[in-house]
């Protein structure tokens, strides 16, 4: 599940979100009541959703959305006067008066795309870099001449050998030049 930093000016309005949402199963890292506070919690996770105000103690919202690292979407609760359409792209609004089920169903929304992005960053295959590739590539000479394997061939046994040792391509691609050049 993601982080959860309630940033208000006011330390009632948020510590009753925090109370909030935590009554409904979410679990909020920090309370915070000014854009500092709120960026320095942020350096310790990972990813998350920010719920503030529109104004803090020492920003707008708009300023620490800017600061934010990209891994963090923000859930701003504010009267819909606030709204402007320079409304940064991914800060999503709720109105004030807040009613809890809005503001329950719109966080859930907001960590379930979270989720589904960080998996598909997961699944997304990792880059090489030039020396990477050319380690391949000497692997993969090294067994086509020495076991007369064509490219193809060569580079589905680096790939096979890869899965069942659970090392990456290049790990493998080591391990193959070290056992041939012995």
């Amino acid at each position: 599940m993601a982080s959860v930093v309630v940033a208000f000016s006011k330390p009632e309005d948020a510590r009753s979100i925090k109370n909030i949402l935590m009554k409904n199963g979410f679990e909020v890292t920090a309370v915070c009541t000014s854009g500092a506070q709120t960026l320095a919690q942020v350096e310790n996770l990972s990813s998350g959703i920010i719920v503030c105000g529109y104004r803090l103690t020492d920003m707008l919202f708009a300023e620490l959305h800017d600061c934010l690292p990209p891994e963090f979407e923000m859930l701003m609760v504010s009267s819909p006067a606030r709204w402007t359409a320079q409304m940064p792209q991914n800060v999503v609004c709720l109105p004030m008066p807040l009613k809890v089920h809005d503001l329950i169903g719109t966080l859930e929304m907001m960590m379930q795309a979270q989720s589904r992005r960080r998996k598909k960053l997961r699944q997304e295959p990792k880059q090489r870099n030039r020396q990477e590739h050319e380690l391949i590539l000497q692997a993969k000479n090294l067994l086509m001449e020495r076991n007369n394997m064509t490219e193809e061939e060569a580079h589905r046994y680096l790939q096979k050998c890869s899965m069942d040792s659970g090392t990456n391509m290049t790990e493998t691609a080591q391990m193959v030049i070290s056992l041939i050049n012995r």
